[in-house]
Protein backbone atom coordinates (compact mmCIF):
# COMPACT_ATOMS: atom_id res chain seq x y z
CA UNK A 1 0.00 0.00 0.00
CA UNK A 2 1.28 3.45 -0.82
CA UNK A 3 0.32 6.36 1.72
CA UNK A 4 0.45 10.11 2.32
CA UNK A 5 1.77 10.87 5.77
CA UNK A 6 0.87 14.41 7.20
CA UNK A 7 2.84 16.09 10.08
CA UNK A 8 2.51 19.45 12.31
CA UNK A 9 4.29 22.07 11.28
CA UNK A 10 5.01 23.38 14.78
CA UNK A 11 6.98 20.02 15.56
CA UNK A 12 8.79 19.83 12.36
CA UNK A 13 11.76 20.95 13.56
CA UNK A 14 11.69 18.95 16.73
CA UNK A 15 11.23 15.78 14.51
CA UNK A 16 12.87 13.98 11.76
CA UNK A 17 10.36 11.97 10.70
CA UNK A 18 12.93 9.00 11.18
CA UNK A 19 10.48 6.85 13.46
CA UNK A 20 7.77 7.37 10.99
CA UNK A 21 9.76 6.14 8.26
CA UNK A 22 11.02 3.49 9.68
CA UNK A 23 8.30 1.93 11.65
CA UNK A 24 5.90 2.96 7.66
CA UNK A 25 9.05 0.61 5.94
CA UNK A 26 8.47 -2.17 8.92
CA UNK A 27 5.23 -2.53 9.13
CA UNK A 28 4.49 -1.77 12.69
CA UNK A 29 2.56 0.68 14.74
CA UNK A 30 -0.19 2.14 13.14
CA UNK A 31 0.58 -0.11 10.26
CA UNK A 32 0.87 -3.20 12.04
CA UNK A 33 -2.13 -4.81 10.26
CA UNK A 34 -1.97 -3.82 6.79
CA UNK A 35 2.13 -4.66 6.77
CA UNK A 36 4.83 -2.72 5.34
CA UNK A 37 3.95 0.28 3.33
CA UNK A 38 5.47 2.78 0.81
CA UNK A 39 5.78 6.33 1.28
CA UNK A 40 4.27 8.86 -1.46
CA UNK A 41 4.63 11.87 0.56
CA UNK A 42 5.29 13.41 3.93
CA UNK A 43 4.27 17.00 3.84
CA UNK A 44 3.28 19.15 6.93
CA UNK A 45 -0.17 20.62 7.47
CA UNK A 46 0.70 23.89 6.58
CA UNK A 47 0.39 25.27 10.04
CA UNK A 48 -2.28 25.94 12.38
CA UNK A 49 -5.40 26.03 11.74
CA UNK A 50 -4.16 22.73 9.22
CA UNK A 51 -6.18 24.42 6.11
CA UNK A 52 -3.48 23.22 3.72
CA UNK A 53 -3.70 20.00 5.22
CA UNK A 54 -6.55 19.54 2.94
CA UNK A 55 -4.87 20.22 -0.48
CA UNK A 56 -2.03 18.65 0.29
CA UNK A 57 -3.72 15.42 1.61
CA UNK A 58 -5.66 15.42 -2.26
CA UNK A 59 -2.26 16.18 -3.98
CA UNK A 60 -1.19 13.46 -2.64
CA UNK A 61 -3.97 10.81 -3.48
CA UNK A 62 -3.57 12.09 -7.29
CA UNK A 63 0.01 10.91 -6.91
CA UNK A 64 -0.37 7.81 -5.81
CA UNK A 65 -1.11 7.52 -2.30
CA UNK A 66 -4.12 4.98 -1.22
CA UNK A 67 -4.52 5.74 2.50
CA UNK A 68 -3.63 9.17 4.33
CA UNK A 69 -1.72 9.19 7.54
CA UNK A 70 -1.63 11.70 9.83
CA UNK A 71 1.76 11.79 12.12
CA UNK A 72 1.15 10.77 15.77
CA UNK A 73 2.66 14.51 16.35
CA UNK A 74 -0.96 15.71 14.98
CA UNK A 75 -3.28 12.75 16.89
CA UNK A 76 -0.79 11.80 19.50
CA UNK A 77 0.63 15.31 20.91
CA UNK A 78 4.24 13.52 19.77
CA UNK A 79 7.02 14.88 20.85
CA UNK A 80 5.35 17.39 22.98
CA UNK A 81 2.77 16.26 24.72
CA UNK A 82 -0.31 18.08 23.02
CA UNK A 83 -2.26 16.92 20.37
CA UNK A 84 -3.63 19.16 17.62
CA UNK A 85 -6.64 21.22 18.85
CA UNK A 86 -7.95 21.42 14.66
CA UNK A 87 -6.92 17.34 14.28
CA UNK A 88 -11.04 16.66 14.14
CA UNK A 89 -11.93 19.57 11.25
CA UNK A 90 -8.84 18.59 9.35
CA UNK A 91 -9.13 14.71 9.36
CA UNK A 92 -13.24 15.58 8.27
CA UNK A 93 -12.28 17.99 5.73
CA UNK A 94 -9.40 15.75 4.22
CA UNK A 95 -12.35 13.21 4.04
CA UNK A 96 -14.98 14.86 2.40
CA UNK A 97 -11.84 16.07 -0.26
CA UNK A 98 -10.57 12.58 -0.89
CA UNK A 99 -13.52 10.71 -0.57
CA UNK A 100 -14.02 8.11 1.83
CA UNK A 101 -12.91 5.09 -0.06
CA UNK A 102 -9.48 6.18 0.60
CA UNK A 103 -8.75 5.11 4.25
CA UNK A 104 -7.75 7.26 6.96
CA UNK A 105 -5.00 5.89 9.72
CA UNK A 106 -5.05 8.34 12.34
CA UNK A 107 -1.11 8.00 13.88
CA UNK A 108 1.85 6.16 12.90
CA UNK A 109 3.78 5.20 16.08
Amino acid sequence: MKVGIIRCMMTEDMCTGTTDFSIAKEGKGAFSEIGPVDIVGFVTCGGCPGKRAIPRAKMMVDRGAEAIVFASCIMRGNPIGFPCPHYADMRDYIIKAVGPEIPIIEWTH
